[in-house]
């Protein structure tokens, strides 16, 4: 795309397309910058591969999204577990060293200044960059794209193919599971796998705190895989999305 901008911290694509939806992607990529360690984490690549590293296949779907809502989106380039855009600065877990059964090497003796370092580096430029999009639009929509694992070791399998996060604003979410269900052909998770709310993660600062509606999808990473399940899921959703944000009258 040509008005695609790239940053070692993240992506931003069709800064100025005309659509309402801004839609997010915190955990868009598994790449460790050279900074990080020399760019090695001291993980296995089946690790960097799965979902400790960053969410299989919401990329993917994102960029999808973007096109088919003509609406820009915004991409991290690096890692979570190099520093996780989705955390409050001062969440214990925005760096973490232990992530499901997973010692992360490169993690495991870094400091308040190593975390520190990361913030600025990555986790800052991030959200910079995602708040100098919002200031843009006139009324901002955020759709975070998140991905998840079928199942984390040593527990059930997870029934849901999508789910959607919300519980301090509804406006979107609400409709968005009505319509979801009613396709009759998912198992629609609300609020799961996990609860769709942190202190100071991605929704909380940049929505949450100034008034703008939004919504967080999360799709089973095994159905997202291949460009083509992708592009198939953005298809389907992207519609869906269009009807929901016109009838919420935000």
């Amino acid at each position: 795309m040509k008005d695609a901008i790239q940053h070692d911290a993240f992506e931003i694509i069709g800064e100025t397309l005309p659509g309402r939806w801004l839609i997010t992607c915190d955990h868009a990529s598994n790449r460790v910058p050279p900074c990080i360690n020399g760019g090695d984490l001291g993980l296995p690549d089946e690790d960097m591969a799965r979902h400790i590293a960053y969410d299989v296949g919401a990329a993917g779907v994102s960029r999808h999204l973007s096109r088919l809502l003509k609406s820009p989106a915004i991409l991290s380039r690096f890692s979570r577990l190099v520093i996780d855009p989705n955390r409050g600065e001062d969440d214990p877990t925005v760096l973490m060293k232990l992530y499901d059964g997973s010692i992360i090497p490169a993690n495991r003796h870094a400091d308040a200044d190593e975390r520190e370092r990361r913030l600025a580096a990555f986790h800052r430029p991030y959200h910079d960059a995602m708040a100098g999009l919002i200031a843009q639009r006139e009324a901002p929509a955020l759709l975070a794209m998140h991905s998840y694992t079928p199942q984390l070791k040593g527990r059930e399998m997870r029934p849901w193919h999508i789910a959607v996060l919300h519980e301090k604003d509804s406006r979107i979410a609400t409709p968005l599971i009505t319509r979801l269900e009613a396709q009759g052909q998912w198992c629609v998770g609300e609020n799961e796998p996990y609860g769709g709310h942190l202190d100071g993660d991605s929704i909380d600062r940049q929505a949450l705190a100034h008034g703008h509606a939004n919504v967080l999808i999360e799709i089973r990473n095994d159905l997202i895989e291949t460009d083509a399940q992708q592009e198939w899921w953005a298809e389907r959703l992207a519609p869906i999305l269009t009807e929901v944000l016109e009838d919420a009258g935000v």
